[in-house]
């Protein structure tokens, strides 16, 4: 099996919110957030640490998510901030919650700041022997910055093991989104060079067109999208929150990636898991990944974000996943369409471990 990267899971945001533990097995921390929590999460949890060695992850790209207080789906929704100082203390949270699951799990965890931090986290899955330990690296990605006091705290970010940003969730401070906005202001221009001036990896996924066109002219360092799909395979979508294909050519240009996510709605828009005429499968994730190697004459630009636990859990997902453990099936459907092992591999980590050692500082 291609041992896999994650571009996108939320894992600090089910802590801070659940205190969901990734570091139990799938079915118990299931058994232990019955009700309520599922309905919240939007599904079932689909990470566990036993899931997580089934499907050979080898690194996930965990994020920092901190939603405006207006977005709030609830008094339990802790994660969203109404002032800088909010924002701040979440992500000084986060950060903590990623520090505990190194210090208490560190035969499972390790948190990856540095091209040998990556080196080593990777060595156990490049061998061709089953090593007896597998310890998952996770990165660290901030999603939405609309909290960020000032310029200068970026910096902090960074000495807190922050290597990857994302401008916008929800909102218009630096530039046009999935939910509201138009396109860059002063402060996003500014903003942009300010993260490349540090070493920032930009993730240009919530983004609407006019933004990305703007991310992708201006940006001098490394740009990603983490976790976004091809909009013209969908029906009728409802937003710009999927790629059109000329920013996906634009991102080819650049030398991004792009991380297909298997959340069913993000891949049939009528989704409907009581209507099996409207159901998904991971051919139809299979579908984006071809769409984008396509345009790209190549496989070097497309891999895999789930988004898992992202706001949707199981069954929110295509038939035959029940966790990240079954990320494994989309190889053989990859395989059967003519693609290589070494293009799967490309897909599954490779060219999230390209962007990685071209971005992340060397120690």
């Amino acid at each position: 099996m291609p041992y896999l990267i994650d571009a996108h899971e939320d894992l600090a945001w089910n802590w801070l919110c659940f205190k969901t533990d990734y570091s139990r097995p799938l079915q118990e921390i299931r058994a232990a957030e019955t009700g309520v929590i599922d309905e919240r999460r939007g599904g079932s949890t689909l990470f566990g640490w036993d899931e997580y060695s089934r499907g050979q992850v080898a690194l996930v790209f965990g994020t920092m998510f901190m939603a405006p207080k207006k977005y709030s789906s609830g008094d339990w929704d802790v994660a969203t901030f109404a002032s800088n100082k909010e924002y701040g203390e979440l992500i000084h949270r986060s950060v903590d919650y990623y520090r505990m699951l190194a210090d208490t799990h560190p035969e499972k965890f390790r948190r990856v700041l540095t091209r040998s931090d990556l080196a080593a986290i990777l060595a156990p899955h490049k061998e061709t022997t089953l090593a007896a330990k597998k310890p998952l690296g996770i990165v660290n990605l901030i999603e939405g910055a609309e909290g960020l006091g000032s310029m200068e705290e970026l910096e902090e970010w960074w000495q807190l093991g922050a290597r990857l940003l994302g401008p916008v969730w929800g909102g218009t401070r630096f530039c046009g989104g999935t939910i509201e906005g138009k396109s860059f202001t002063s402060e996003g221009h500014e903003l942009l060079h300010a993260l490349s001036s540090i070493g920032y990896i930009l993730d240009v996924a919530h983004m609407n067109d006019v933004s990305i066109a703007t991310a992708l002219d201006e940006y001098e360092g490394t740009v990603i999208a983490s976790h976004a799909n091809c909009r013209w395979l969908l029906n009728a979508p409802s937003n710009q929150r999927h790629f059109s294909e000329e920013n996906v050519r634009r991102m080819i240009e650049r030398g991004g990636v792009i991380g297909v996510m298997p959340y069913a709605r993000f891949l049939r828009t009528d989704w409907d898991f009581r209507d099996p005429s409207r159901h998904v499968t991971l051919d139809d994730m299979a579908n984006h990944i071809d769409a984008i190697c396509q345009i790209a004459g190549n496989c070097d630009h497309a891999a895999i974000g789930t988004d898992f636990d992202g706001g949707f859990g199981w069954p929110c997902v295509p038939d035959g996943v029940n966790s990240i453990g079954d990320m494994q099936k989309l190889a053989p459907i990859l395989q059967k369409r003519g693609y290589t092992l070494e293009q799967i591999e490309a897909i599954f980590h490779g060219n999230w471990e390209r962007i990685l050692y071209q971005a992340l500082p060397e120690s």
